[in-house]
């Protein structure tokens, strides 16, 4: 009874939460801007006072974390569709089909009768997908295909046992995290409590648990091959990372910002060899999981695939839509094929710079220059979706900066696209989530740089 009288608000909080989760699960329309928006204000609020109040009761907050996580173990997604192109690439590798070399609409066109086979709801996952999904081939590497295949090995013929098997994936990830967050941060001996940053954010619990995106998973091997390079297992760090990198790509921007890490802890020498070492440890991983996919077509098929998010699409961006209006004003068009080529080299030229100007000598130092460059490759994307923050939101858990706090609650302000009417990008709301978000960033940042001054 003591308990209950001392955790009254607490529970009452919890309570609130769950009720707000089913909605957001169960009665929401991603057309619905102004009740999404709403929704995840209070959320966002209520777990604020949530970490704010039950300072030091991890396992309360744990727990708290998890069961707001089930609110959604038997619910479809209603704010994204990929989960439906997931299911359709499991279902095909489960049957010995090598997704890259088909889209969903050749399949469905003929390629099928050629390989003498189908599945279960082949239409109806096509029309969930929608068509610009259906007629482009894969680009989700082999781990993640290998988790949608799983989720076929045990719901082959059922959409939504599907879903449930893929967001407990999902769920079993963030509760890595959790665990490998905490016990990095007593290791930097930093607040473990922090890690909850990223584990009772409402966007993440969201787009990740909810929506059925895969970053957690990736993110559960960079947190886990950062603790172990933390503790000198740099060996066993670069198997992690390659896996990480076979879940999605995004970690190959990393490899050079462990230049000065590596070389600061030994002589220069020997530090450059473990590095090269490591380089080759991850790259070799990833292109063993990659192996039993190989034809000259898949590489065609993969590329062409990955260089359409740099040159055809284009959704949520900051710098790209500056440019983009530059160019409408000079050209007369829109020029996103050309710029959609350059600005992967900036982010090349900036990751070096970050590489051999950064101080990042020390473990934080590492992160944090992580932390930057992640940030600038999305600040110069196209394409920004919103479970495309939880990466700088979890690498900000390790730093002093928390901007990418902001943006994970900013980023949702991308939904008003999605109107009753169709597709409309209101670009007042793309340029209120960027200029706070970099407004936060310039105040952190000149912050950190006066005390390290002083």
């Amino acid at each position: 009874m003591n308990f209950l009288k001392n955790n009254k608000t607490p529970l009452f909080l919890v309570f609130l939460s769950v009720v707000f989760y089913a909605v957001f699960a169960s009665d929401l329309n991603r057309n619905d801007f102004i009740k999404l928006i709403s929704l995840i204000g209070v959320l966002f609020f209520i777990s604020y006072k949530l970490q704010q109040i039950n300072l030091d009761r991890f396992w309360f907050l744990a727990g708290v974390g998890v069961v707001f996580r089930l609110v959604f173990i038997g619910v479809i997604p209603n704010l994204s569709q990929d989960f439906y192109r997931f299911i359709w690439d499991g279902r095909l590798v489960f049957q010995g089909v090598n997704p890259y070399l088909f889209t969903p609409e050749s399949f469905l066109n003929g390629d099928s009768s050629s390989l003498g086979m189908t599945f279960f709801q082949a239409q109806e996952l096509h029309k969930g997908m929608g068509t610009l999904n259906g007629s482009h081939f894969s680009n989700y590497p082999p781990i993640n295909q290998l988790l949608f295949a799983i989720a076929a090995l045990f719901a082959g013929k059922s959409i939504l046992g599907s879903v449930i098997v893929m967001r407990i994936v999902i769920i079993l990830a963030d509760v890595g995290i959790l665990y490998f967050g905490r016990k990095l941060l007593v290791k930097l001996r930093q607040d473990p409590d922090k890690i909850f940053w990223y584990f009772l954010n409402p966007f993440i619990i969201i787009e990740l648990t909810g929506n059925l995106h895969f970053e957690g998973v990736m993110l559960f091997f960079v947190i886990w091959s950062l603790y172990l390079l933390y503790q000198k297992k740099w060996l066993r760090s670069a198997v992690v990372l390659g896996v990480s990198v076979s879940v999605k790509l995004i970690p190959l921007l990393f490899l050079p910002l462990y230049y000065q890490w590596f070389v600061s802890q030994d002589s220069f020498k020997k530090g450059f060899l473990k590095l090269f070492l490591f380089y080759l440890i991850i790259v070799g991983t990833a292109a063993l999981t990659f192996l039993p996919f190989y034809s000259p077509q898949f590489v065609s098929n993969f590329s062409e695939t990955i260089a359409l998010w740099f040159q055809n699409f284009e959704f949520n961006a900051s710098v790209y839509y500056i440019i983009r209006w530059i160019g409408f004003k000079i050209v007369g068009w829109n020029i996103i094929e050309t710029v959609g080529k350059i600005l992967p080299l900036i982010v090349i030229g900036f990751l070096l710079i970050l590489t051999f100007f950064r101080k990042n000598k020390n473990f934080q130092q590492l992160i944090t220059v992580m932390l930057f460059g992640i940030s600038f490759y999305y600040l110069l994307s196209t394409t920004i979706h919103p479970w495309y923050i939880a990466t700088p939101l979890l690498l900000s858990v390790f730093t002093k900066y928390k901007f990418p706090i902001v943006w994970s609650l900013l980023v949702m302000l991308s939904y008003s696209a999605y109107g009753k009417d169709g597709f409309s990008e209101n670009l007042w709301w793309v340029a209120t989530e960027y200029i706070l978000v970099m407004g936060c960033f310039i105040w952190e940042f000149f912050k950190e740089r006066k005390e390290a001054l002083n």
